[in-house]
């Protein structure tokens, strides 16, 4: 199924998503790597507020290159989900809707996906440059000091992703190899 969704992603948009849906979002997104991700858990260590509230929002797993004269951003591509994995539940339990990156998930975050009614949406990776032209501005919103890992706001416009993993616990690296394999 295709399927065209507005960022913020509401609580109805996520849970009628399946794995393998292809969509396009459009709206606000945010950006945040390991080492955001790394202060964001230092902070509700020390019971602070975040920078941004994930309630409701997408977090895309990207840190882009410098910005082309006369483009909102450089080279956009998704990072290795992986790596945010220790984080993960955690954001999704305080309201986090979905997260854009490339690669497999591990069980505890698609537990939480499940038991928060999220998604996990899977971008090109090495498709940077491509994915840079969905995105009409970027602005740093937190934890400038990171560098390309900041925390930034993005206004993504027909942003193109796959459904990775749902709120019913389907998992696409899983079942499409498992399909494929049928049909040999």
């Amino acid at each position: 199924m295709e399927r065209k969704i507005r960022v913020p992603l509401s609580a109805e948009d996520a849970r009628s998503l399946r794995a393998g849906d292809y969509v396009y979002l459009t709206g606000t997104v945010y950006t945040a790597r390991d080492a955001a991700h790394k202060r964001m858990a230092e902070a509700l260590s020390r019971g602070e507020e975040l920078p941004v509230d994930p309630d409701g929002n997408v977090i895309y797993y990207m840190g882009p290159s410098p910005a082309r004269e006369g483009r909102a951003i450089g080279s956009a591509g998704p990072t290795t989900a992986s790596r945010m994995d220790r984080y993960a539940p955690q954001l999704l339990d305080l309201g986090l809707r979905g997260m854009i990156g490339k690669g497999k998930r591990s069980q505890a975050v698609k537990d939480a996906i499940v038991r928060n009614g999220a998604v996990y949406f899977a971008a090109v990776g090495g498709a940077g440059a491509l994915l840079s032209h969905c995105i009409r501005s970027s602005e740093v919103v937190a934890y400038e000091d990171l560098g390309t890992e900041a925390i930034r706001r993005l206004e993504i416009e027909d942003f193109p992703v796959i459904v990775v993993a749902d709120c019913e616990g389907n998992d696409l690296y899983l079942s499409a190899p498992a399909k494929y394999n049928e049909e040999k």
